[in-house]
């Protein structure tokens, strides 16, 4: 299945949760946080503005990107969770 996100939305890529401490620990389940980073896999064509003109995002694909937590909306692409979020969730660019 192909998804294609609209106007200023786009679509992320959760990166993977970490079992283990750095110490050698296993976390358990209950124990793991929902990562705050991931990859972006889709970009929409643009937030319209008031004039009509098209504000394209400052974003693009395949950008390593920070969002809050609770953030977006979780849907199942192909068995892999993403994340369709708005541009202006999107927190920052990792560099």
């Amino acid at each position: 299945m192909k998804i294609r996100p609209l106007s200023d939305r786009i679509i992320v890529r959760r990166s993977v949760e970490k079992t283990m401490t750095e110490g050698g620990l296993h976390i358990p389940t209950t124990a793991q946080e929902r990562p705050v980073e991931g990859k972006v896999i889709a970009i929409g064509s643009g937030k319209r503005l008031d004039d009509g003109s098209l504000l394209k995002p400052d974003l693009s694909e395949g950008d390593k990107v920070l969002f809050s937590r609770y953030s977006g909306t979780e849907v199942q692409v192909d068995g892999v969770e993403h994340l369709i979020l708005r541009e202006d969730e999107i927190l920052g660019i990792i560099e």
